[in-house]
């Protein structure tokens, strides 16, 4: 019996002290506060600059166009003779309307009024009409150093007994108008241009020979320059 109250006891001992074991980590546990992690300060982040726009390119200066050059071709020459001043006229208004260059055909012996004078007999106009040998009239200049330069040429003259005046004919012969457009023009009182266009064509042999045009001896620039734009 007193094993039985003695094994009771100390069971129940180990009950109570059993019992006071768990209360005691109980309210250990309890009183132990959790430690609230306070967050660092957050940095405000710094505004991100915004983009810098761009400069617009600067467009490189457009190059004005060049005129075709002219040693490439495409200028206009003005040939002619006068004996009275009216052809180098209807020549200078033909260079002015074409922006064209000049060339006046002096013959190395000048005519003077007197061997003009087609009315009078034995006057030098005279003889050479009736000695067409004498029609090889020498020039002070019959070619052109930069004459490959010209793809236009006009040939002045006045008309003398329905035909080109002959001191431009050593002009016609001493040249080669291979590649270039000729546009002979005449000045007279009465006479057309008749043949004498055609003769000269016929005396250079080349050439893109046009069909010409004849001017009374006071003709208006005005008039001249019509023609020639006329042509295109």
């Amino acid at each position: 019996m007193k094993k039985i109250l003695a094994l009771v006891l100390c069971l129940t001992i180990m009950i109570t002290l059993a019992a006071c074991g768990g209360n005691g980590n109980s309210s250990s546990s309890s009183s132990v506060a959790t430690p609230t992690s306070t967050p660092e300060p957050t940095a405000t982040p710094e505004p991100t600059p915004a983009p810098t726009e761009a400069p617009t390119p600067t467009a490189e200066p457009t190059a004005e166009p060049t005129p075709e050059s002219a040693s490439e071709g495409g200028k206009t020459l003005v040939v002619y003779y006068s004996a009275s001043g009216n052809t180098e006229r209807v020549a200078n208004a033909i260079a002015a309307t074409t922006g064209g260059d000049t060339l006046s055909l002096e013959p190395v012996t000048p005519y003077s009024d007197e061997d003009l004078d087609w009315t009078a007999d034995g006057s030098r106009v005279n003889l050479e009409h009736d000695d067409e040998s004498l029609r090889d009239i020498e020039l002070v200049q019959n070619t052109v150093d930069n004459w490959a330069e010209y793809d236009t040429v006009y040939i002045g003259y006045p008309i003398w007994w329905g035909i080109a005046a002959w001191p431009v004919n050593n002009f016609i012969k001493n040249n080669d108008f291979t590649g270039k457009t000729v546009i002979p023009f005449c000045t007279s009182s009465s006479s057309g241009l008749g043949e004498s266009g055609t003769l000269l064509a016929d005396m250079a042999g080349t050439g893109d020979w046009q069909e010409g045009q004849r001017f009374q001896s006071s003709v208006p620039d005005e008039d001249v320059a019509a023609w020639v734009n006329s042509l295109g």
